[in-house]
C-alpha cells in the first residue's frame, strides 16, 4: 500500500505562484507514475499534471492545457517526493488538488483518474482576482 499526503496549498491572487508537494511512503519501489489532478466546486476531478517516475518513463511529463506553461511538475525519487509549481495562477484554478500515484506498467504515462490507484486527501488552492 501507499500512501499520500499533500501539503502547501493555501490562498493566493491572481499571478502569484505557489507550490505543493506530496510525500509518498509505504510501498513506493514500484511506483510506475504519479500525477497531480483537481476538483473544482461542481466539477469532475481533473488530470493536472503527470510524471512518470521509473523505467521507459522516468521523467517524461505531461500537463493539461489549461496550466501548460505556467505549471512545473517535478519529482524526487530519492525521497519519494511529488511537486507541483504553479505560477501565473488564475482564478480559474481554485480547487482541491490531489496527489496521485500508479504502480502498473502502461505504455503511456496514464492521464485518467481510474488509471490511478493510490490518492492523497488532497490540498486547497484558492485563488482570488
Amino acid at each position: 500500500q501507499v500512501q499520500l499526503v499533500e501539503s502547501g496549498g493555501g490562498l493566493a491572487r491572481a499571478g502569484d505562484s505557489l507550490r505543493i508537494s506530496c510525500a509518498a511512503s509505504g510501498a513506493t519501489t514500484g511506483t510506475f507514475a504519479m500525477a497531480w489532478f483537481r476538483q473544482a466546486p461542481g466539477k469532475e476531478r481533473e488530470f493536472v499534471a503527470g510524471i512518470g517516475w521509473r523505467g521507459m518513463f522516468a521523467g517524461t511529463t505531461a500537463y493539461a492545457d489549461s496550466v501548460k506553461d505556467r505549471f512545473t511538475i517535478a519529482r524526487d525519487t530519492v525521497a519519494d517526493i511529488l511537486s507541483l509549481q504553479m505560477n501565473f495562477l488564475k482564478p480559474e484554478d481554485t480547487a482541491i488538488y490531489y496527489c496521485a500515484a500508479r504502480n502498473f506498467y502502461t505504455t503511456t504515462l496514464p492521464i485518467g483518474v481510474p488509471e490511478y490507484e493510490h490518492w492523497g486527501q488532497g490540498t486547497q488552492v484558492a485563488v482570488s482576482s
